[in-house]
C-alpha cells in the first residue's frame, strides 16, 4: 500500500516520496528546467537481497514515472570488503529486475575531487588530522545524554594539518594511526555531527584504483558529494540514514556546492528471513547454504535461481508500497506475488514426487492411449499437450490410505477416484511385501468415464488425483525447498543462542520424481506447475541437457498458514 498523505486529492495513489518530489519541482527555483534524477548506490561488499529490490524499484521507478534519470553508482570506499565479483552480481541483478541505468558510476571516480574538497576544509580551518585511536575517539565522543570532548589534536595549525594529511596520502603512517576529521560540534545532540571522520588510513588494494590510494573516504563524506557531482535531485535513502541527513546537508552547504535533497523511507524486514549482509555472508562462509545463490537465500540471485521472476519481485515491491515507518512484511506476500505471476505463465504438467504403482488389471497390456490436457487454463494461447496413459501408472503415495478418515476423498480400498484427464478407477487389491510395505495397488478402470469424451457416462466421485505412466514417464531430481528459518524473527534468539540456532533442518529435501516425458525436456530456467504440488523451476546451475533438476519455487497454497491454523486449534 502506498503511504499517501492526501487521500482526498489526486495524490491518493502516490506515495509520500512522489508527493514531496512534486512539491519540490513546483516550488524550488534550482529545479526549474530540470527533471527527476535519482541513483541506486550499493556498496559492492555482498550480493543484493530482496530489501535492495525495493530500493531498486523505487529509485528506477521514480525516474521512469517522471521521465527522469537514474544512475547505478557503486559506493566502493571500503576496499577490504569489496570485489569485482560483487560489482558484476549487482549489475546482473539490476538488469534482471528489468532496469537500465543512465550512467554506471563509482564513488572511486570522485576520489581526487573528494580529496581536494577535504583539503579545502583544512585550509578553511574546519578539518583537522587526529591521532586518537578508535577506542579513544569513542571515549571522547560522549553519549546520547552527555556531550563529547574535543580531541587534543583539534587545534593543530592549518599548515600542520595540510602537511600531515599529505603524508597520510603518501602512505607514511600505518593503518589506524591518524584520521581526518571535520570540526563541527562535539556537544551536538546528533552524534553524527560530533567531529565526524572524513578519511581513514587503509593500506589495501582497491578493485578499481589498485594501490593508488591508502586513504579512503568515509561513507558520509563520499555520499552527499557524489550525489552533488552527479546532479541528483533526490537522494533516496533508508530510514537508518535519517540521523545522517544533517551531516549530508552540512557538507554540501559548507563546501558551497549543489545540494540535493535527502529523503528517507522505511527499509523492508521480512518474516523468516535475515537481511543483514554480515549474517548472509556468515551463512555462506560457514556452509550453512551452498552459496550466495542458494535457492533458500533472500538474495536476488538466490530468488532468481529458485525460480522467482522479475515480474513477481516488482509486483511484490508494488504491493508493499513505500512507507515512512519500519514494519515487517509477512513472507506470504512475497510468495503470493510469485504464485500470482506464475499462475498466468507457467505450463502445467503432472509429476509424482513420492510414487506408488497402480496396475489397471482390466486395461489392455501394451496399449498406450494419449490424453489431451490444457497447458495453462489461464492462458488461452497456451495450447494443449498429449499425456501417455498405460496399464501401469504412478500416483502419489499420500493419495492412497488403507484406513482413511471419514473425509478422505482420494483412493482407498474399494473406493473410487478420478484420474485427472483420464478415467474413474476403483481399488480392488493392495499388494504388500513380507514387511507389510505396499508394493502396488491393483485397480480397475471404467472405460465409459474418460474425461472430455462426448460419450462419457458421468460418474459422481469426490476426488481427482494426478498420475503419470509408469512405462512412459521420465525421472528427475526434485529439490523441495522450505523456509531457511523456523522462527518468524530468526534474530530473536534466546540468551546464549544466535540466529543460526533458528535454521530449519528440513529446509531442503531431495526426491526422485516420476514426471510426464515433456518435463525432462525443459531447458534450465523453465518455470512449470506440477499440478497439485506447486510451482517448480529447472535449476540453472545443476540441470544438464535432458536431465533437469527442479527447484520448488513455492507450493500452490501457503502450507505454513495451514500448519499454524492447525496448531492454534490444537
Amino acid at each position: 500500500m502506498n503511504d499517501a498523505s492526501d487521500h482526498g486529492s489526486g495524490n491518493a495513489h502516490k506515495n509520500f516520496i512522489e508527493i514531496e518530489i512534486e512539491k519540490d519541482f513546483a516550488s524550488k527555483q534550482e529545479l526549474v528546467g530540470r527533471t527527476v534524477y535519482t541513483r541506486f548506490p550499493p556498496e559492492p561488499n555482498g550480493y543484493l537481497h530482496i530489501g535492495h529490490a525495493k530500493s531498486i524499484c523505487l529509485n528506477f521507478g521514480l525516474a521512469k514515472t517522471y521521465g527522469g534519470h537514474c544512475n547505478l553508482r557503486f559506493d566502493d570506499t571500503n576496499p577490504t570488503k569489496e570485489s569485482e565479483e560483487y560489482v558484476n552480481s549487482i549489475k546482473t541483478d539490476v538488469n534482471w529486475l528489468g532496469f537500465q541505468w543512465d550512467k554506471l558510476l563509482y564513488a572511486s571516480d570522485y576520489f581526487e575531487q573528494l580529496h581536494d574538497w577535504a583539503c579545502q576544509l583544512i585550509r578553511e580551518g574546519i578539518a583537522f588530522v587526529c591521532d586518537l585511536n578508535a577506542d579513544e575517539m569513542r571515549e571522547h565522543r560522549g553519549t546520547l545524554t552527555q556531550p563529547g570532548r574535543n580531541s587534543p589534536y583539534r587545534d593543530r595549525s592549518i599548515e600542520e594539518n595540510l602537511d600531515l594529511f599529505a603524508r597520510m596520502k603518501k602512505g607514511e603512517f600505518p593503518d589506524g594511526a591518524k584520521t581526518l576529521r571535520a570540526k563541527i560540534d562535539m556537544a551536538s545532540p546528533n552524534l553524527n555531527l560530533r567531529d565526524p571522520v572524513l578519511y581513514r588510513i587503509m593500506h589495501a588494494h582497491h578493485h578499481r584504483t589498485g594501490d593508488a590510494w591508502c586513504i579512503y573516504p568515509m561513507y558520509d563524506w563520499a555520499h552527499g558529494q557524489s550525489d552533488s557531482i552527479e546532479g541528483i535531485t533526490h537522494s533516496i535513502c533508508t530510514l537508518e540514514f535519517e540521523d545522517h541527513r544533517p551531516l549530508y546537508d552540512w557538507f554540501c552547504k559548507t563546501l558551497r556546492i549543489y545540494h540535493p535533497r535527502q529523503m528517507e523511507f522505511a527499509r523492508m524486514n521480512l518474516t523468516y528471513t535475515v537481511m543483514s549482509k554480515r549474517k548472509l555472508l556468515q551463512l555462506v562462509q560457514e556452509n550453512h547454504v551452498s552459496g550466495w545463490d542458494d535457492p533458500r537465500m533472500p538474495t536476488i540471485s538466490g530468488l532468481r535461481r529458485r525460480g522467482y521472476t522479475p515480474e513477481s519481485l516488482r509486483m511484490f515491491c508494488e504491493r508493499i508500497g513505500v512507507a515512512r515507518f519500519s514494519s515487517t512484511i509477512d513472507v506470504v506476500v512475497l510468495e503470493g506475488s510469485v504464485r500470482d505471476h506464475l499462475n498466468t505463465i507457467a505450463p502445467r504438467f503432472m509429476a509424482v514426487l513420492d510414487p506408488i504403482k497402480v496396475v489397471l488389471t482390466n486395461y489392455p497390456e501394451g496399449q498406450t492411449e494419449w490424453m489431451d490436457a490444457v497447458n495453462n487454463p489461464e492462458d488461452p494461447s497456451g495450447g494443449s499437450r498429449q499425456i501417455p496413459f498405460t496399464r501401469e501408472l504412478y500416483i502419489e503415495r499420500e493419495d492412497f490410505m488403507e484406513t482413511p478418515p471419514s473425509k478422505f476423498f482420494r483412493l482407498k480400498p474399494a473406493g473410487e477416484v478420478r484420474l485427472r484427464y483420464g478415467y474413474v478407477i476403483q481399488c480392488n487389491e493392495v499388494v504388500k511385501d513380507a514387511e507389510g510395505n505396499i508394493l502396488e495397488l491393483r485397480c480397475t478402470f471404467d472405460p465409459t468415464t474418460k474425461s472430455g469424451s462426448p460419450t462419457a457416462i458421468e460418474r459422481k466421485v469426490k476426488g481427482t488425483i494426478h498420475w503419470v505412466s509408469a512405462s512412459e514417464s521420465a525421472e528427475v531430481e526434485v529439490r523441495l525447498y522450505d523456509r531457511l528459518f523456523l522462527s518468524e524473527n530468526p534474530e530473536d534468539a534466546p540468551a546464549g543462542k544466535t540466529f543460526l540456532d533458528n535454521i530449519n533442518p528440513n529446509s531442503i529435501r531431495v526426491v526422485r520424481a516420476k514426471v510426464e516425458p515433456e518435463v525432462a525436456k525443459q531447458l534450465p530456467g523453465a518455470k512449470v506447475q506440477f499440478e497439485r504440488n506447486g510451482y517448480f523451476c529447472a535449476d540453472v546451475v545443476d540441470s544438464k541437457p535432458g536431465v533437469p533438476v527442479y527447484n520448488r519455487i513455492v507450493s500452490l497454497k501457503d502450507a505454513w498458514a495451514r500448519m499454524t491454523t492447525r496448531d492454534n486449534k490444537a
